[in-house]
């Protein structure tokens, strides 16, 4: 077979597609073992949360016009702290009959991962008693605060070992 002449190009084809298919199989193959961690966004899933982004957006501004939430805890240890939470009207009353969950969590890896419900009310801030971290370290606190249809998510980015003469991160809120 004399391949000189021109006929190598229907074969240097065909082998292209047939390696370009292989690295596609390959890939298909390596990524779907990966590690790979879903984020939480609005404590759902992404599809979930892009699906209902308008409520959510206007859930987050019908509160904002009616609620100030704020973080109120000075210090996270890993061995158990007190998370403290403050709810109040725009003029300063608190607000009693909030719904909260609050969601730990790592940065990188899920593992960690747990929500509490149900903090107890005393002094006019939401108190979510005894929470330990697993590990010393960099966390992420996600609470969600609901006064009947309106909600609010409030991003903490933290570290158990930030002190009480260090201030907290910023936080970023959705």
């Amino acid at each position: 077979m004399n391949l000189s002449n021109g006929r190598i190009w229907p074969y240097a084809i065909g082998a292209s597609i047939i390696i370009v298919f292989g690295f596609c199989v390959t890939t298909v193959l390596v990524t779907s073992k990966a590690d790979i961690q879903m984020h939480d966004a609005y404590m759902t899933s992404y599809q979930d949360a892009d699906a209902n982004a308008n409520e959510l957006i206007e859930s987050r501004i019908n509160f904002d016009k009616k609620y100030i939430l704020k973080y109120k805890t000075e210090k996270l240890s890993e061995d158990g702290c007190d998370i403290k939470y403050s709810l109040t009207t725009l003029d300063g009353q608190p607000i009693k009959d909030a719904k909260m969950i609050l969601a730990i969590s790592r940065p990188e890896i899920d593992i960690y991962n747990k929500k509490i419900e149900n903090p107890s009310f005393e002094e006019n801030m939401y108190v979510f008693k005894g929470v330990k971290f697993p590990k010393t370290g960099a966390w992420n606190l996600l609470l969600k605060a609901e006064v009947g249809d309106d909600s609010r998510f409030y991003d903490i980015k933290t570290d158990t070992r930030i002190n009480k003469d260090r201030s907290i991160k910023e936080a970023t809120t959705y």
